[in-house]
């Protein structure tokens, strides 16, 4: 086996999805997409409304088997919802009862971490994430933007393999949509994440991603699959919209979907 082979952390291969196959209109909402995802690599999968991406994020995270197809986490198949695959959604889903440092730990809760070692887990991301100050403050004393680092740090505190992003920022407004598309995107460098992000955003996946996966409107298949190629510390959402290299990225890929959305 290669190197590049042991470095690929998740594999989608061939996946298709059949609503009501059985019926007399049955509903193809994706088709034959593949795409590896390497350890510490962040891949965007942008497309028009309707093209399937987030029955693609169901069944990788095992919440959806699929009609056709298979993927593998680590060389194993997902065949149910696994903790190897963590998923932050659009929506926080903080429970409003509990502090911030009790809705960080929900997740080690869940697989019996002892209370203390998951406190102290917790509280080292808190702490190297900015809500020091916030610990025991419950989600209506948020921010949206805090309540999303929250949501994020809790779905960071059991080290899933691979993190699937749900357009995390698109219930912020566009100055806290910047700001943690910056700090999300340097925790994830930190920490070597491999990430898998849904966006509408063409802009955020090239800030955010290595790779970026473009789908056709219904039945979503891959139409194209582009390397960003710009450097990380030139990454930062202001910044990297003066690169030459945005600008034909962004034109390439609104141009892909343009051509889907018209047809």
């Amino acid at each position: 086996m290669s190197s590049i082979e042991r470095d690929v952390v998740l594999r989608a291969d061939s996946i298709g999805m059949i609503f009501n196959p059985d019926s007399a209109k049955p509903v193809t909402a994706i088709a034959d997409i593949g795409f590896d995802l390497h350890r510490g690599e962040v891949v965007a999968i942008v497309g028009p409304s309707g093209c399937g991406k987030t029955t693609l994020f169901n069944i990788i995270a095992g919440l959806q088997i699929p009609s056709q197809g298979k993927v593998h986490v680590n060389g194993k198949q997902v065949d149910q919802a696994t903790g190897h695959v963590g998923y932050m959604l659009q929506k926080d889903l903080l429970l409003p009862w509990r502090t911030v440092l009790d809705n960080v730990i929900i997740g080690l809760q869940v697989r019996n971490t002892p209370r203390k070692e998951a406190e102290t887990i917790a509280r080292g991301l808190i702490e190297a994430y900015g809500l020091r100050d916030f610990e025991k403050s419950y989600p209506s004393e948020l921010s949206g933007g805090m309540r999303q680092r929250v949501a994020f740090m809790r779905t960071l505190a059991f080290s899933p393999d691979v993190i699937l992003l749900d357009e995390p920022f698109s219930a912020l407004d566009s100055q806290t949509r910047l700001v943690l598309q910056a700090d999300m995107a340097r925790i994830i460098r930190e920490r070597n994440c491999s990430v898998v992000l849904v966006t509408h955003d063409v802009g955020e996946a090239i800030t955010m991603a290595d790779r970026i996966v473009v789908i056709t409107s219904r039945p979503g298949r891959v139409k194209a699959i582009h390397d960003v190629d710009i450097a990380p510390e030139s990454r930062h959402p202001m910044k990297v919209r003066k690169q030459p290299r945005f600008t034909q990225l962004y034109e390439q890929i609104w141009a892909e979907l343009g051509v889907n959305i018209a047809a």
